[in-house]
């Protein structure tokens, strides 16, 4: 359970951006947004929470209500112009979508349910920070580089355009040649390449 929980220092900047959206500071505040959070986390039904966090049906209810709201996507938005830019890295993959994905009646009006077809059946593409060096250029001009030294990426992503583009934002292209080009990885930094794995890393918490 500790894994779930926030710190105070984490609580208290999520504490003041709730605070903004209008969401009383309640003595059982904190245990509900954990709870939520071990929820989302574990993927336990709702009555499996445990009970050290509060009733179940509170719980739900706020969770409900906030996301009717769009108040969690507001947070995140807020969380991220905080982000620590300093280096960047960049990957793309496909999530199943639920198996009940597929089954809702046709509606009118603009599709954003994000759910495609592909030889895994449903899926929803989901970009960490890109999906393919063809959407890649597109990416780069949309996010703000300022004050980020390197953005990291794996051979997929090897393009003198994208690596020009990227340069020219004041930051380095720490990205590895493909073995058919003439091109050295001398400037290379691997330590900085290596640790891509926290994109992996954050796929493997999405999927599952």
């Amino acid at each position: 359970m500790p894994r779930t929980l926030l710190t105070d220092e984490l609580w208290s900047k999520l504490l003041a951006i709730l605070l903004e959206f209008n969401l009383y500071d309640k003595p059982n505040l904190r245990s509900t947004i954990e709870a939520i959070l071990y929820r989302m986390r574990t993927g336990c039904p709702w009555r499996n929470i445990p009970a050290t966090f509060g009733k179940f049906p509170t719980i739900y209810s706020c969770f409900n209500r906030c996301s009717k709201k769009g108040i969690f996507q507001k947070i995140l938005k807020r969380l991220s112009a905080d982000a620590d830019k300093e280096w960047l890295m960049m990957d793309g993959s496909y999530i199943r979508a639920h198996q009940h994905a597929a089954g809702a009646a046709a509606c009118s009006g603009e599709d954003d349910h994000a759910i495609g077809i592909s030889r895994g059946g449903t899926t929803s593409k989901m970009h960490l920070m890109v999906n393919d060096v063809s959407d890649a250029p597109e990416l780069i001009a949309a996010v703000d580089l300022g004050g980020t030294e390197a953005v990291s990426a794996d051979k997929g992503y090897d393009s003198d355009k994208l690596r020009a583009q990227i340069e020219e934002e004041g930051s380095k292209a720490n990205i590895p040649y493909k073995r058919d080009r003439e091109e050295k990885n001398k400037d290379m930094d691997w330590y900085l390449y290596k640790i891509r794995h926290l994109v992996e890393n954050t796929f493997a918490r999405l999927k599952h």
